[in-house]
């Protein structure tokens, strides 16, 4: 993750409300948050150059709206909700141009995961994509930013509007499908592979 303590920095947030520092001081933030930013969509979109189009939205978005930050929430935590609103947005956008209901978006992603050249992974990252593609898609959010980004659940309940006790039970469930979706018995080593605890999941607090 990003050093969300650098970014919610005082100091970088008066900068932003400076309008003579505050082209530079975004430029920091950019740098800073480009890459979660780009994961956290990647995770979601499962294609690079759809990832990017949004991660560049999502900056847009921000520097036209920077002006309103009034520091209700962290500047993470906005910046987190934006990039999420824009991968959800897009992917019902995507959905209704394809004519894909959401019962057949896993295949879609499926699709996509197979056809992508732009990550290198072996069988085991692949198939713990295609396992994470087959959660409901607020499963996959929730999963995404509690295992990938580390995020901790208040501040996903900040960014998701979502209680604490639910997004809880939402990342159980969640892990609970991936550990069925490996019925051949390689969950364990999915698990080793990618430090995910065997799904008494709750667990990481």
């Amino acid at each position: 993750m990003a050093d969300d303590t650098r970014m919610d920095d005082p100091t970088l947030i008066a900068r932003l409300r400076d309008p003579a520092q505050c082209r530079a001081a975004f430029g920091e933030v950019i740098a800073l948050y480009q890459q979660p930013l780009y994961w956290q969509i990647r995770r979601m979109v499962e294609n690079h150059e759809d990832a990017n189009d949004l991660l560049q939205n999502t900056f847009l978005k921000a520097w036209d709206n920077i002006e309103n930050f009034r520091g209700d929430a962290k500047l993470s935590t906005w910046l987190h909700k934006i990039a999420i609103n824009e991968s959800i947005t897009f992917l019902a956008r995507e959905r209704k141009r394809l004519h894909i209901s959401l019962d057949d978006e896993e295949s879609h992603l499926v699709n996509l995961i197979e056809a992508d050249t732009n990550i290198d992974g072996d069988e085991l990252a692949l198939r713990l994509r295609k396992a994470i593609a087959s959660l409901p898609e607020k499963q996959r959010l929730v999963f995404n930013m509690r295992y990938f980004d580390e995020m901790k659940y208040e501040q996903m309940s900040e960014i998701l509007g979502t209680s604490v006790g639910a997004l809880k039970a939402s990342y159980h469930h969640a892990a609970k499908k991936i550990e069925q979706y490996f019925a051949d018995g390689t969950i364990d080593q999915i698990c080793q592979t990618f430090r995910i605890k065997s799904v008494d999941y709750e667990s990481r607090t």
